[in-house]
């Protein structure tokens, strides 16, 4: 009732945005996508004046497009509203997840969490043999001599993976930047740092990835008081699977996603 009369003043308010799971644009299954997210994310910066935003992180990385476009929005709420953005990693915030985290002005983990992976990877597989064992022709026709390049059905032409690699050199130098410009002198000369190599809790502290090892309800709550409330954000799931109901593509989306956890033995 106090929070209507004028002279009275409110309980402090955190707005939580729940950011878990592949970040990818499209796809079967809960995804992490800039258009997926903008309605939270600008509900959660616009809703009850918050004392600050928190980011509750499980993500183990995806599309370096919308992480840089998620990201990106965040920033730019919180430089509008100019309200503090805090980030608080639970199993993992590696690769494109550690550049949602990097949209925050102080990082938090938990002991155990995993984070860093900063670099880019790209994999696939080759069937080119498979086929020519099954009697199988492989016709291509193309107007432009790229527009075949990583075909999985062709044998694996050098030039193709020298042009891959460019294009990663490229996307693993934007990610860099992003970590320095956010991270700045927080981060350690640790020469593994932007290597896609991955460390725990107390390890990335020192060497700068995160601030401190912390959950959300007691660091928040030593900040703004022991009344702090906390108002969550999160992307509904699809509608039938929450009655058991995902079909085919659902299932594979969720294959997805374990594989890419369990890159980080999760």
């Amino acid at each position: 009732m106090k929070r209507f009369i004028p002279f009275l003043s409110s309980d402090p308010v955190v707005a939580v945005l729940r950011l878990q799971g592949i970040i990818a644009s499209g796809g079967a299954g809960a995804r992490l996508s800039d258009a997926g997210l903008a309605p939270l994310i600008e509900k959660a910066f616009r809703r009850g004046k918050p004392k600050a935003v928190a980011l509750i992180l499980n993500s183990p990385g995806g599309s370096p497009v919308q992480s840089s476009l998620i990201a990106a929005r965040i920033r730019r709420l919180a430089d509008e509203r100019k309200i503090p953005v805090v980030a608080f990693v639970e199993d993992v915030a590696a690769s494109g997840g550690y550049w949602l985290a990097s949209a925050a002005d102080e990082i938090y983990a938990d002991g155990n969490s995993i984070v860093g992976s900063i670099g880019v990877i790209s994999a696939g597989f080759g069937f080119d043999e498979f086929i020519a064992r099954q009697g199988v022709e492989r016709r291509v026709y193309t107007a432009g001599r790229s527009k075949s390049m990583l075909d999985p059905f062709k044998p694996e032409n050098p030039e193709d993976v020298a042009r891959l690699r460019q294009l990663q050199d490229q996307i693993h130098a934007s990610f860099i930047d992003q970590v320095k410009a956010r991270r700045g002198a927080k981060l350690s000369d640790d020469e593994d740092l932007f290597t896609g190599e991955f460390w725990v809790g107390e390890r990335a502290k020192a060497i700068g990835l995160v601030d401190g090892i912390g959950h959300m309800v007691p660091v928040m709550k030593a900040r703004f008081g022991e009344k702090t409330r906390f108002v969550t954000y999160k992307q509904r799931r699809p509608f039938l699977s929450r009655f058991g109901a995902a079909l085919g593509g659902a299932a594979i989306g969720s294959l997805e996603e374990r594989v890419a956890y369990a890159r980080f033995g999760l």
